[in-house]
């Protein structure tokens, strides 16, 4: 604890703040919390829509945009809703001001629509808590080496709200959004999926990296870099002031605050895949560099890989991308075919990634023979494999997504929790 009085960050997400009734409800809560005795600094993002409207503005009137006026634009979301947030405060008697990025400051890097964080200084955000005031401030954004404006990217406003409440030493970062928590599987698809009272930084980490949309993959990476405590909760269902006691929401902490280690914590799944198979490659050293060095270079992400090689000294290279980097990769792939001379290029992104992810697989063995033999069951044909030590990733046909699922959630008693 960094003091006698609790100090809290409160994030809220574009649908938190959807339109003005909405910004008038998170006020009241806002109001409750600091009723109750807390340091509240909160953070917002843009209302619901208005990132993609002004992200569609620049689309029209140029493709090849440039990015530093990109991010003028796209920033001044977070900003409107900073304001309206701070009047609605007013309104109800608590003391409260807007604050932008570059105000705070919160220094990022030159890299303009996907900028990383360097440093935040939270010394005038501090003072103005002491003073009683609520700083209300503009997620997902901050300011460059040139003083020019900046943002950190779709889902930046997470990394926002848990940078700041490093930097102030905030007790805890409460993420209010549209669901109540993190699920053991979607819960749209399992009707038996449980909430999780807590998990792990890396539990989450590995959720969010292979599809749960809970949290911002980033956020969670410096939330565990940082120790900052963070809790998803639903600015949708009312509730007492956070202080202390049992919270509603889900915990994201160190391995060291969860007792007991399950072998499974959760099951995610990813729609956004694509396959690529380069076939018949002649088998020579630095073919590999040869095939993903250019798709580095053009800044295709590339995901689980698997080499096989035949008998007549050919090799065969198969990987995930994302979908939206698929017409870079075949691109990319093709201007290289000459040099890697392999025969055929086949794509398919009709895939779906399913992954399951706990800290208990560390000191137990069989999860991945139970993932495979419950695929086998059902005639669901694992196309690649990748795994780290709390993760194990298959690669399916997309038709068998909900039924995989299912399936695994049952088998590793998820159903049960």
């Amino acid at each position: 604890m960094p003091g006698s009085v609790p100090r809290i960050v409160m994030k809220f997400g574009g649908t938190s703040v959807g339109d003005l009734e909405r910004i008038k409800a998170v006020a009241e809560r806002v109001k409750k919390q600091k009723d109750a005795g807390c340091d509240v600094l909160v953070v917002v993002s843009a209302m619901a829509g208005e990132t993609n409207k002004l992200v569609g503005y620049c689309n029209a009137l140029s493709d090849l945009h440039d990015a530093r006026e990109y991010d003028s634009i796209v920033a001044t979301g977070e900003q409107v809703t900073s304001g309206l947030l701070a009047i609605a405060l007013q309104k109800l008697g608590v003391s409260a001001r807007s604050w932008a990025g570059w105000q705070v400051p919160i220094r990022t890097d030159s890299a303009h629509g996907k900028a990383s964080l360097d440093t935040i200084d939270g010394a005038r955000l501090l003072g103005s808590m002491a003073e009683g005031v609520v700083p209300v401030v503009a997620g997902f954004q901050g300011v460059g080496p040139d003083e020019r404006i900046t943002t950190l990217g779709r889902g930046g406003s997470d990394t926002s709200a848990v940078a700041l409440a490093a930097a102030i030493k905030a007790d805890r970062c409460d993420i209010y959004t549209d669901v109540d928590g993190i699920y053991t599987t979607d819960p749209r698809i399992v009707t038996k999926a449980r909430k999780l009272e807590k998990i792990t930084y890396e539990e989450m980490l590995e959720l969010a990296s292979v599809g749960a949309k809970v949290l911002q993959t980033r956020s969670v990476g410096l939330a565990m870099r940082q120790g900052v405590r963070v809790q998803v909760l639903s600015s949708f269902v009312d509730g007492p002031a956070l202080v202390e006691g049992d919270l509603p929401g889900s915990l994201v902490v160190d391995e060291d605050e969860i007792v007991e280690k399950k072998l499974v914590t959760g099951i995610a799944y990813s729609r956004d895949e694509a396959k690529l198979s380069v076939r018949r490659i002649p088998d020579r050293p630095g073919i590999a560099a040869a095939i993903f060095g250019p798709l580095s270079e053009a800044n295709v992400n590339v995901d689980m890989i698997v080499q096989s090689t035949g008998a007549d000294g050919t090799t065969n290279m198969t990987f995930t991308t994302s979908k939206t980097d698929l017409p870079r990769a075949i691109s990319t792939l093709e201007a290289v075919r000459e040099a890697v001379q392999y025969e055929e290029l086949v794509t398919d992104a009709d895939v779906v990634k399913i992954s399951v992810v706990g800290s208990g697989m560390r000191s137990h063995a069989g999860v991945a023979s139970t993932m495979f033999r419950t695929l086998s069951e059902r005639s669901i044909n694992i196309q690649v494999i990748s795994t780290s030590e709390i993760k194990v990733s298959v690669l399916v046909a997309a038709e068998y997504a909900e039924l995989a699922v299912r399936a695994l959630h049952t088998a590793y008693g998820l159903d049960n929790v």
